[in-house]
């Protein structure tokens, strides 16, 4: 990071924020159905899917524009983006591993959507939508990191979220 300044799109990183928490709201209405309904159900079964693509690919936006904007490097796939955020330590390595996960969840929902097994969608909708809320949550840490030092610099105000209130 050295002594260039950062440009950072705050409100391109909380757009995606939302887009996250919306998806996930979503899909804890559906995982309030029992298994067996779900997997019998494909319009929960194609939103939940679908939900998790929306989701994903939020993380994933924010990951490319952190990887560009601050670790300068550029992914070879989704899941080498996560792994740069995690090598840069905007969020820790062990999410990174499980968002390396999430990617290739995502990459299997949409390359080969009818060979993935439901009861596995029901199964990480229950149990690992947390690992997103996490990446949320270590995002604003590194955004408010960085804005506690912009503003000790003299750069700028910051929301309670960590992101930068836009000038002018």
């Amino acid at each position: 990071m050295g002594g260039k300044k950062l440009y950072i799109n705050h409100d391109l990183i909380r757009e995606k924020i939302t887009d996250i928490e919306k998806a996930l709201a979503l899909l804890d209405q559906i995982a309030l159905t029992p298994e067996q309904d779900f997997l019998e159900d494909q319009i929960l079964i194609s939103g939940a899917k679908y939900q998790f693509v929306l989701s994903i690919e939020a993380a994933q936006n924010i990951c490319n524009h952190l990887a560009a904007r601050v670790a300068r490097e550029a992914p070879d796939s989704y899941a080498d983006c996560f792994r740069i955020l995690g090598k840069s330590r905007i969020i820790s390595q062990e999410l990174a591993q499980k968002m390396v996960s999430m990617a290739k969840f995502r990459n299997l929902l949409v390359h080969q959507y009818g060979k993935v097994d439901d009861s596995i969608v029901y199964r990480i909708m229950k149990n690992d939508t947390g690992d997103l809320i996490r990446y949320i949550q270590e995002i604003k840490l590194f955004l408010r990191t960085v804005s506690e030092k912009e503003r000790k610099d003299g750069k700028g105000k910051t929301t309670d979220d960590g992101c930068r209130e836009k000038e002018g």
